[in-house]
């Protein structure tokens, strides 16, 4: 898969799915644009829900280690995040999977 950030320039929120972000999963703006540098990032194709536009989920680490699950498009070259939102316990299993094989290497 063709990096999908190696145009990207920034982002760009939508006010009312970053309240709702809050509001609902009390996930800041700032803690979901950190899961975009912190390694491992696990980004794929959500082919679901990319009818309209494409979209993508990742699923990372915020600077003091809370593990998210990101949904979110591209637009003019900034990163739109959509959803953002605690990882799942199967999403944490997998995340912690790819950390143990990365620390192999």
């Amino acid at each position: 898969m063709k990096n999908v950030f190696e145009s990207c320039e920034g982002f760009d929120w939508d006010e009312a799915n970053s309240e709702k972000n809050w509001l609902k999963h009390k996930v800041s703006k700032t803690e979901s644009e950190q899961v975009f540098f912190n390694c491992p990032l696990i980004v794929t194709d959500d082919e679901k829900h990319s009818e309209s536009e494409k979209r993508w989920f990742l699923i990372g680490k915020t600077d003091m280690d809370r593990k998210l699950f990101v949904v979110f498009t591209v637009r003019k070259n900034l990163v739109r995040v959509i959803s953002a939102r605690n990882m799942s316990k199967k999403e944490r299993e997998l995340y912690d999977e790819e950390v143990k094989k990365d620390s192999e290497v």
